[in-house]
């Protein structure tokens, strides 16, 4: 028999470079701004360094000592019988929905087609695991229930991202996301919450519902949370779920090759970003509802959800990706605040959508302040 050869993929031709290429010449520039518009500002390793306590108690593979601790605090912060750190997000998904779909005999999973499963993560869940996806809906609008009802196959699960990053944070009404999981349970199929950004979404129903981040969770099989995307963590995520079901995942982490030796160094950073800046999650809300507001006359500038519903947004400007670039360089070098070291995504020759999280750096600029940046950045002539 002739060996089996993979089909070559098609060229793409004029593909922005990877999310996670770099341009030494803008990190550069932006190690000598002292401010910065997002998140919690520059990652720097005595920074990230100093969220690991010296005195931690460490695991083995990742059994006991701090990394113990986390799990279990995660686990009561969401409401959950047990939880299990893993190394990356892409492993933790991926193998979640693997035992959603082995225990229900099925491979179809639902998702907003923006899902980052599918669209950053060279859809392992499909190569590694044999799923298949089912996206739901439009990219460009939120996933809604009415949008399931187009949905006719047997799934093994449905996901659901809260916020949808690719929507600039958009979060559901309590009463649809509660439609959404009822949808999946009469088709009995397992609900998994994409939850990289969780701990932002809280504000946003602690207001409108008075709900707290167990009773987000509780409406899910399981929740995955990371600890460096709004946290501010080194690295690291968990999922968390049913003892049985996190029991079944610890196999899955280490046939993915995610029961590393040493986890603790991850586990206490994590657990030291989750106290401190969880608590902070409302002032950053808050915050970015200001700056939102600031911003939403501004010509040339249009904020993405409106009214913002978590601490994060997207901005679209109405610059040329180099007229973004050589300003955002000339407001470092003029001001010391770093601004963009790209678009998140270009939507045309004069368009590109910035996505902006609010975090302890940006709690540094005031809202008149943000306006008054974003002016630069978008100035004609």
């Amino acid at each position: 028999m002739p060996p089996r050869t993979r089909p070559a993929a098609p060229a793409r031709a004029s593909e922005p470079p990877p999310p996670f290429s770099r341009d030494p010449e803008l990190e550069a520039v932006a190690q000598g701004c002292e401010r910065f518009i997002h998140g919690a500002g520059r990652r720097r390793a005595r920074d990230l360094l100093g969220t690991i306590p010296p005195d931690v108690e460490i695991d083995h593979y990742g059994v006991g000592g701090i990394v113990a601790e986390l799990e279990a605090e995660v686990a009561r912060i969401l409401g959950k019988e047990a939880a299990i750190f893993i190394p990356t997000g892409t492993m933790a998904q991926q193998a979640t929905l693997r035992v959603h779909a082995d225990r229900r005999g099925r491979v179809a999973v639902a998702f907003h087609p923006a899902c980052h499963l599918d669209s950053h993560e060279e859809r392992g869940y499909e190569r590694l695991h044999g799923l298949f996806g089912v996206p739901v809906g439009d990219r460009d609008s939120p996933l809604t229930a009415a949008k399931l009802e187009g949905v006719h196959e047997p799934l093994a699960a449905l996901l659901i991202e809260l916020p949808q990053r690719d929507l600039g944070g958009t979060l559901p009404d309590w009463g649809d996301l509660v439609s959404q999981v009822g949808w999946a349970r009469e088709r009995s199929a397992a609900v998994h919450l994409d939850g990289a950004r969780l701990w932002e979404a809280g504000p946003f129903y602690a207001k409108a519902n008075k709900k707290k981040l167990s009773d987000i969770a509780g409406l899910f099989d399981t929740v995955y949370v990371s600890f460096y995307k709004g946290l501010g963590g080194i690295a690291g995520c968990c999922v968390a779920g049913q003892a049985d079901v996190v029991a079944e995942l610890s196999l899955w982490r280490t046939r993915h090759g995610g029961r590393v030796f040493a986890m603790w160094p991850y586990a206490a950073s994590a657990l030291t970003v989750l106290h401190e800046r969880l608590p902070r999650m409302g002032k950053y809300h808050r915050h970015a509802i200001a700056v939102a507001e600031a911003l939403a006359d501004l010509p040339g500038v249009e904020v993405m959800p409106q009214p913002v519903q978590a601490p994060m947004m997207h901005v679209r400007l109405a610059v040329t990706v180099e007229e973004l670039r050589s300003r955002a360089i000339d407001i470092a070098r003029s001001e010391g605040i770093w601004t963009f070291s790209r678009p998140f995504r270009s939507e045309g020759t004069k368009l590109q959508r910035c996505e902006l999280a609010v975090g302890d750096s940006t709690l540094e600029i005031s809202a008149s302040e943000m306006r008054a940046v974003f002016e630069r950045l978008v100035a004609s002539g």
